[in-house]
């Protein structure tokens, strides 16, 4: 991996963590809000590979998961963000992925990082997951996901493409 390719991925994760905690979680959006690192992992995920995707995932969880005011278990969002990573490597479209399956790649990401961390939480006896919870949590974040993502995979994809080495997936 270059250094240009590691810098813009630390540079995406630390950005959409900035705007996560300072902006959209303080907007008090109905219904939730967007998860700007599901849509950056979905992008380099369908840039890079399942591999990369999964191993960008774990970062960014990482990252998310210690990034303050986190008062959650460490690894919850490590482990969602993994998975997700990895299943939108798997998606081999060629150079270009259609709009249509960026956006269910999204919603289908969104659903599963919610109930993923909401699954994690609920066995490790965290007291806030509940199922009506959950049910809220999925519905605003596919939504404003699926509004955001014909926007930001796209770019960050394109951006993502021009450092990825040819044939490197």
């Amino acid at each position: 991996m270059t250094g240009q390719r590691i810098v813009l991925r630390v540079v995406l994760v630390i950005t959409a963590c900035l705007a996560q905690v300072g902006i959209i979680n303080r907007m008090r959006l109905p219904g939730g809000g967007p998860d700007l690192l599901l849509l950056i992992v979905v992008a380099i995920g369908l840039v890079a590979g399942p591999q990369r995707g999964a191993i960008f995932g774990f970062g960014a969880g990482l990252t998310a998961d210690v990034f303050p005011p986190a008062d959650h278990l460490a690894g919850q969002l490590a482990f969602a963000y993994t998975v997700v990573g990895y299943l939108a490597g798997l998606i081999d479209t060629g150079e270009d992925t259609s709009v249509f399956t960026t956006i269910v790649m999204v919603a289908a990401g969104s659903v599963g990082v919610v109930l993923l961390y909401a699954g994690l939480g609920g066995i490790v006896g965290d007291g806030r997951i509940t199922a009506s919870a959950t049910l809220h949590a999925v519905v605003g974040t596919v939504a404003y996901d699926v509004v955001l993502a014909p926007l930001v995979v796209p770019l960050v994809s394109t951006v993502a493409r021009r450092l990825e080495p040819v044939g490197s997936r």
